[in-house]
């Protein structure tokens, strides 16, 4: 493949030359590139691979690495690439970054189109696929933009130089489906960019009626995990382990709720009484394909903490939350019919009552009839004026 120069949409893409390794060790420097990235730092290799690895892929037509500037500026904005590209199936992936100083302009959205514009001319490709870690909440945005299919998420298959295998999303291209520069956000897209903003950060901390919070869990928390997924109770209407342990509760806790989070697939926290101490879980779950509208909640007490209503305010909070800051249409709630205290904590929270789903959920090792409740932002509203009328 011969050089490549592009000049489009106010950017000009091309090969890196000897002048350009400084600013673009120092771009792919920045934390917020190598936490996503796999680019080197020192000096040395980044100008091995801007100078000598990255002509030589183009050179044998298996990759394209391609330094973003401004047309008029001559700034470094980014990278732009196609890797694995393949002839015979006609097909390549793209991949971008963004220089700190650029973000908010959009460079990685347009450079990629003008790049996978090209691929599909030039290069005769039928389909362009995408790669990036979960979590990676902007670069999934940018390829939604671009008209990219999300297909799921992909097992890792190789270990990051900081010894990490993290799991990437993936999507498709058909050239048919590659956007037009300036189209604004559909609904879903627009909706998908607000949720990004939330689960590209932290978990926030919730605060609640009577001094209630929700928070992430931390190992001081463990203990008291522990000792309320033993509990007969928690047994009983739940479908936690029996035997509960430390590593049991480190591993949901402080694994994978945090990775939940990162994928932006619920919203899990701990319930801290007005001392900061354990009382409880309260999960939000956003677990409805092709309804981003929907969630349903879960939720456990610690046993010294029942009956003190800290787990019906942390419900009211997180549901209000859900409903403003995740644009939710819809919280369901299910519990295993029998399950008293559990229907209490809903009922008070606004939830309405839908009916009994037979056989609806499994534990441990048969299925059993539950009940259902649902709750709508109205619920809230009129359950929050009831309390300001009394």
């Amino acid at each position: 493949m011969e050089p490549v120069e592009i000049i489009s949409d106010g950017l000009r893409l091309r090969d890196w030359v000897p002048e350009d390794v400084d600013a673009l060790n120092r771009e792919a420097s920045h934390p917020s590139v190598q936490r996503w990235s796999a680019l080197p730092t020192d000096p040395a290799a980044t100008a091995d691979f801007a100078l000598r690895e990255a002509p030589a892929k183009r050179a044998a037509g298996t990759a394209l690495h391609l330094g973003v500037f401004g047309a008029a500026s001559g700034a470094l904005l980014g990278a732009v690439a196609l890797h694995n590209i393949t002839p015979s199936r006609g097909y390549a992936e793209v991949g971008f970054w963004v220089a700190a100083g650029a973000r908010g302009e959009r460079v990685a959205e347009r450079a990629a189109r003008v790049l996978l514009g090209w691929a599909f001319t030039e290069l005769g490709l039928g389909l362009a696929g995408w790669r990036a870690m979960v979590g990676n909440h902007a670069s999934r945005i940018t390829a939604l933009r671009l008209g990219f299919t999300m297909e799921g998420t992909g097992r890792a298959q190789r270990l990051r130089p900081d010894g990490e295998r993290p799991d990437r999303w993936a999507g498709s291209l058909l050239p048919s489906a590659l956007t037009r520069p300036g189209l604004l956000d559909t609904p879903e897209i627009a909706l998908a960019a607000r949720r990004a903003r939330v689960f590209g950060g932290p978990r926030p901390v919730l605060t609640g009626p009577g001094g209630v919070r929700l928070r992430a869990a931390e190992e001081r928390d463990l203990p008291a995990i522990v000792a309320t997924c033993r509990d007969p109770e928690t047994l009983r209407w739940t479908t936690v382990p029996e035997n509960y342990t430390l590593a049991d509760a480190a591993g949901f806790s402080l694994g994978y709720q945090p990775a939940q989070w990162t994928a932006g697939t619920a919203a899990m926290f701990v319930i801290a009484d007005p001392d900061d101490a354990y009382a409880g879980n309260m999960d939000l779950r956003l677990s409805r394909p092709g309804d981003p509208l929907f969630a349903d909640v879960g939720y456990s007490a610690a046993p010294g903490a029942r009956g003190r209503g800290y787990t019906t305010a942390a419900l009211r909070t997180i549901c209000a939350w859900g409903f403003e800051t995740l644009d939710l249409e819809r919280i369901e709630w299910l519990a295993h019919v029998g399950n008293d205290a559990s229907r209490r904590v809903a009922e008070k929270a606004g939830f309405v009552a839908e009916g009994v789903r037979r056989a609806g959920l499994p534990h441990r090792g048969e299925r059993r009839d539950v009940w259902a409740a649902g709750l709508v932002p109205d619920d809230l509203r009129a359950v929050a004026a009831q309390g300001n009328a009394s």
